[in-house]
């Protein structure tokens, strides 16, 4: 790279995302008035960057540039309140300066990523993959924070802002100046080198991207632009001045061919914790709150001393609202610390990790905890962004818009729970939005666990808006333009394709819950019920069907032909049982019992006498046979105790028949697994049972003990600690009435270390 330059353009390196950077930034800008400004990011945004000087606008926001075809592949371009291309752009609106976004085409890097994903070479830039050049000079410094050497090394100099970039494009110029010429990523026979392609930040993309920003620049030349300042990262500063770099001519070889598809391009929404990632032109910031909190103060013209004093007593405020003590006092030591720790380090001034080791020290007393949730609402903060009503965006994307309104749910960074009355108006709205958006595979909630409450009317859901949201927003439009339509037409295409009845069954109960139409799914089930033979499926679809007859009364639903569907279904999964629990391999034989498992949830939720009566006898048939394999036997075993079925004797008769020493000790174990299926109390409160499982466990053999200790393991793991414990005190409290033994502890000691083994006791 030569060391001439373009008469009047002026080139500013930047750290993406750095708080010092866009101090420098405006201030060159107002050094320099230019007419023109240029800014590193896809020229799709250029012709929506006006919706920035909005005031509806609030950072962090992102654009976004996605394939029209394959929304799935977008791309997002995060802004901070205290990025560089942020303030250069701000800067440029508000005094009506031309500005325009330089680089390669979103439509070109879509179709390259694309060619390169079906290929399987694509990897998303991880934090050490991405060119941060300012980070490099930093760490070669000795610094830890490029912030802080930007700070120190940078603003701190004497000289003018222009002047101080100028230093960093020769000191990046240095570090290339060893660069090979590069190759096109297109042949001559139009074939796309995808390896080459492969590595977003590699050096074949970023001769790319560097050639479309210095073709960019001889536009503006051309135009008759004379003072232009471009805003790109430190490492293309040096490239893209035309003078400095290759010609037209090699520029043109190196962007002729290159695939396109199109693409469309929108702002959305950002948060602070997005901000940490690698994305789009980000670096990936571990301390947005922090960064922001520097940017701002240095714009109120706080020294670094001053910023470090705020910064620790938003700490303070922050322990305080947690409960904990953390008095004035406390944050002027706190304060003083972390100078002293800055001396010690040979640096200016205190930096995030010099308050972290005074907060930690003083205002925490050394306990690492509290000050987790201050890094999470301070060091990376709660922001999320807004853009204006009028921005652009898919027909779906402003009807969710309106609905959020309309229900009065505010996107939000950090989760949030709201409790729904189902028996009010604006509940059943809320609740029927939100499951649509659970169709449309638009996350923005999930359902939680409402309390203690015997009702059928409540709902409670933990809601968070992930910026990632505004895709999976962009892909559902395909299906509607509005969320009843789209989530409409997404059930019929699941409906169409779905080859299993357990499916079609949650369906229905979602469309339940959407209060969506749910007569062609329904229909479709019961066409495919009454062919289908394999009885899991049909013992599968029973429990989502019987919800919708369970709870449709809440919603006002009328539930009349799912009825009938699950009745047919229900029968069919009953007759069909017993000869279906024959003779199964271990791993059928769990897939059945828990498809048992859930219809018997299901039709207990019903409680109607015809369809219980039926599958209770089902159950009773499968319970004895002896070719059913133990694990469905002992459950179904248990099932029929619990409902009052058998009584207690009963049940003692049949684990002692399928523990007995004649039985098969793995198929015992099985049993005893099915008919205890993690419920520990039945062994702590029935001594009789427990005692048919000690004698069982006390006859087995050597050998035969440990072939069953990882089946029985399995068994006791899904018991808490406490219940294991108090097994293992009801059988020290087990004894013979009329017979009492002598105890050798000595020789009792091997066995003893087993069964701590298998139930989970720590030996002494």
């Amino acid at each position: 790279m030569s060391g001439q330059s373009t008469p009047g353009l002026h080139v500013l390196g930047i750290r993406h995302h750095g708080p010092g950077s866009a101090r420098s930034v405006a201030a060159a800008l107002d050094e320099l008035a230019p007419d023109l400004v240029l800014v590193e990011g896809p020229p799709e945004l250029t012709a929506i960057l006006p919706f920035l000087a909005d005031e509806a606008t609030a950072p962090p926001v992102a654009g976004l540039a996605y394939d029209v075809d394959e929304p799935r592949r977008a791309s997002f371009y995060p802004l901070a309140v205290f990025s560089p291309e942020w303030v250069a752009t701000r800067w440029a609106l508000s005094r009506t300066v031309d500005v325009a976004w330089i680089d390669l085409p979103a439509a070109s890097t879509a179709a390259i990523r694309a060619a390169v994903s079906d290929t399987g070479e694509f990897t998303e830039p991880s934090d050490e993959t991405v060119t941060d050049p300012i980070g490099a000079l930093a760490a070669a410094a000795g610094y830890d924070d490029p912030e802080r050497w930007w700070e120190d090394a940078v603003e701190h100099r004497s000289g003018t802002a222009v002047e101080r970039f100028a230093d960093i494009t020769e000191a990046i110029a240095e570090l290339r100046r060893d660069e090979p010429t590069p190759t096109p990523l297109v042949d001559d026979d139009k074939v796309l080198d995808v390896r080459a392609a492969a590595a977003p930040t590699g050096a074949a993309m970023t001769a790319v991207r560097e050639a479309a920003m210095r073709k960019a620049v001889r536009t503006a030349v051309k135009n008759g632009s004379e003072r232009i300042v471009v805003v790109c990262g430190a490492w293309h500063a040096p490239a893209v001045d035309p003078a400095r770099g290759p010609s037209a001519a090699a520029d043109n070889r190196l962007l002729r061919g290159l695939p396109k598809t199109k693409v469309a391009a929108a702002w959305v929404p950002w948060t602070a914790s997005r901000l940490s990632q690698a994305s789009g032109y980000g670096a990936g910031v571990q301390s947005p709150g922090w960064y922001r909190h520097l940017y701002e103060t240095a714009e109120r013209g706080d020294d670094p001393d001053a910023a470090a004093s705020s910064w620790l007593v938003r700490v303070a405020r922050e322990l305080r609202a947690q409960g904990l003590g953390a008095s004035p006092a406390a944050v002027v030591d706190a304060t003083r610390l972390a100078r002293t720790l800055a001396t010690l380090r040979g640096r200016p001034h205190p930096g995030l990790s010099e308050l972290d080791d005074a907060a930690l020290t003083v205002l925490a007393d050394g306990a690492p905890l509290p000050l987790r949730l201050v890094h999470e609402n301070l060091v990376v903060g709660p922001d999320l962004g807004a853009v204006p009503d009028d921005a652009p965006m898919i027909p779906l994307a402003a009807d969710l818009a309106k609905r959020q309104r309309a229900c009065r749910l505010k996107p939000a960074a950090t989760a949030k729970t709201v409790t729904l009355d189902l028996r009010t108006d604006a509940g059943r709205t809320r609740s029927t939005l939100l499951h649509r958006l659970v169709l449309l595979g638009i996350d923005w909630g999930t359902t939680v666990d409402v309390g203690r409450t015997t009702g059928t009317f409540k709902e409670a859901w933990q809601l968070a808006w992930d910026p990632a949201l505004s895709v999976a927003v962009v892909e559902a439009g395909m299906h509607g333009t509005t969320v009843e339509s789209a989530a409409a037409a997404k059930v019929a295409s699941v409906a169409r394709d779905a080859t299993s009845l357990a499916t079609l069954s949650e369906l229905v109960d979602a469309c339940l819950l959407a209060d969506l139409p749910t007569g062609d799914v329904v229909a479709v089930l019961a066409d495919r019920a009454a062919t289908h033979a394999e009885v899991s499926e049909l013992l599968g679809a029973v429990e989502p069907l019987a919800r919708v007859c369970r709870y449709g009364n809440v919603r006002d639903v009328d539930t009349a032909e799912v009825r009938a569907v699950l009745e047919t279904t229900a029968v069919r999964a009953a007759v069909g049982l017993p000869p279906a629990a024959v003779a199964l391999a271990d791993d059928a034989a769990l897939t059945l019992r828990e498809a048992i498992e859930s219809a018997h949830r299901g039709l207990m939720l019903l409680a109607d006498p015809g369809l219980s009566q039926q599958w209770f006898r089902a159950l009773a048939e499968v319970s004895v046979r002896d070719t059913t394999p133990g694990l469905i036997a002992g459950r179904a075993t248990r099932m029929l105790a619990d409902a009052g079925r058998i009584d207690r004797d009963v049940v003692e008769v049949r684990m002692s028949r399928a523990l007995s020493t004649a039985s098969d000790p793995a198929d015992g174990a099985g049993w005893l697994d099915g008919f205890l299926a993690g419920d520990a109390m039945i062994l702590i409160h029935d001594s009789a049972l427990l005692g048919v499982v000690d004698r069982w466990l006390a006859a087995v053999s050597t050998e035969v003990f440990d072939d069953l200790i990882p089946l029985l393991r399995r068994t006791f793991a899904e018991f808490t600690k406490a219940e294991r414990r108090n097994i293992g005190q009801a059988l020290t409290r087990r004894s013979d009435d009329t017979t009492r033994y002598e105890f050798d502890v000595r020789r009792a000691e091997p066995a003893m270390a087993a069964v701590a083994d298998l139930i989970g006791w720590e030996r002494p």
